[in-house]
This record gives structure tokens, sequence and C-alpha cells, in this order.
């Protein structure tokens, strides 16, 4: 790999992991650092911090997964925040011959722009964390209309194919059901994933009490818990 000064501030590395692409075994690459504050953030460890890596030490971890992968996912953190780094190992995945992946909170628009102008990659997972009224307060800083961009950014490439596949993820916490009404019309067309949300001792809503949230949207979804996994739930009325 040419070596030009950009190094990564690495947060961790699963050399096999089969949840983080549905129906595909991948390797997962973390980067370090958000800008978000999202209180219930299960990777808190790597919102903050330090670790700089050279680009060559992390394309060597994921050629040494590659007999047991068909792609790459990128996560946090927030990966998109470290753009050159992200697209640069975007690209030695592409000369591997993996597919790539990422999970972002899509507050950075230009480089979800970058990565589908250049086909760069396959698979996104956008979370959408709340109704749009509130994001800027849960998260802690403005992104409201970053997050909208990325939105629609992705939901055009997926409409015409650039991208293969997308999904758009609603975490649930007890108390913010009434989120998803809010958040159904945004994903019209598109995969709609709710999944549990575990925070501290508190009980999460079940995979029944998810069902009842996504039946009133008469329309499929995916439901994902950490008991049961990731289930098909309702269907389009269209169908039939």
């Amino acid at each position: 790999m040419r070596e030009d000064g950009v190094k990564v501030n690495f947060g961790g590395f699963v050399p096999i992991s089969t949840v983080d692409w549905r129906g595909r075994a991948v390797c997962t690459v973390f980067f370090r650092g958000c800008p978000a504050d999202c209180y219930y953030c299960h990777n808190r460890p790597i919102r903050n911090g330090e670790d700089w890596r050279n680009l060559d030490e992390i394309v060597a971890l994921i050629r040494d997964s590659r007999l047991l992968i068909s792609g790459v996912v990128f996560s946090g953190g927030e990966a998109t925040m470290q753009r050159k780094a992200l697209v640069r190992l975007a690209e030695e995945c592409r000369t591997l011959g993996l597919l790539v992946g990422l999970h972002t909170n899509g507050v950075y628009p230009k480089t979800l722009a970058e990565l589908l102008d250049r086909h760069l990659v396959d698979m996104i997972a956008l979370d959408i964390k709340t109704r749009f009224e509130r994001y800027d307060e849960l998260l802690g800083i403005p992104a409201t209309e970053q997050v909208k961009q990325s939105l629609a950014l992705c939901k055009e490439a997926y409409l015409r194919g650039d991208l293969g596949s997308f999904e758009v993820v609603v975490t649930l916490f007890p108390g913010w059901e009434d989120d998803v009404r809010h958040i159904a019309p945004h994903a019209e067309g598109l995969p709609l994933v709710l999944q549990q949300g575990v925070f501290g001792t508190a009980s999460p809503l079940t995979r029944s009490d998810l069902a009842s949230i996504a039946a009133p949207l008469r329309r499929q979804v995916r439901i994902r818990t950490r008991e049961e996994g990731e289930v098909a739930f309702g269907s389009d009325p269209q169908d039939g």
C-alpha cells in the first residue's frame, strides 16, 4: 500500500462475524471516535481516545481473515468521521476482492457521498436514533440535517441499484416506542429494522413488544433481539 501519512484511529477488530452483515461471514473493523454522545451507546469505550495505526496494519488483519469471509464491515465509534482512512481501506478491500459494508450514524454525509460515487460500498446500515425533532438533543450535537442528507443519499443509491444492501435501523428502548411512527415515513420503500435496545439494568423491549410497535405500520419490518436474533414481521399490504 502506498504510504501517504493517513492513519486509522483504531477501535478494534473481529476476525469473523456472522451478525454484522445479514447472510454473510465478514470481519469487522472498529474505528475509534464519534462526535455524538448517545447515553445508551454500547461501544462507549471507543467513543473517545486515540490508538493510531498504519493502514497497512489494518489491511494485514483483513487479509488474514480473507479465507473465511466474503466482506468487511466498518463500524465504530463512527467510521465515516475518518473519511480518508475509510476510503483508502475500502479501496484495499476492493483490491482483495471483498465486499464492503458500513454501519453509520449518518453524521458525515460527504463521506457517504464519496463512497457511493466511487462505488466503494455494498451495504450500509444507517441508524436513525429518534424522531428528527429530538435528534440534536439526543446526540448532543447539531446533526439533524446531516442525517437527513445521508438518508436521502443512501435511499437514492439503493433505489437506483447502486447500493446493493441498505437498511434503516431504529434501536428502541422503553418509553421511546412512539418514535417509530414518526421515523417510518422517512423509511418508506426501504428495509426497516426495529432493534431491541439494551441499557443498564432496565428491562428491554421484547420481541412481542417490538411486534406490537410494528403492527400499525402495515409493512414488513425486521425485528432484532438478543434472545431470538432477527425475524421478519408483517407484510406489504400491496402484496395482498
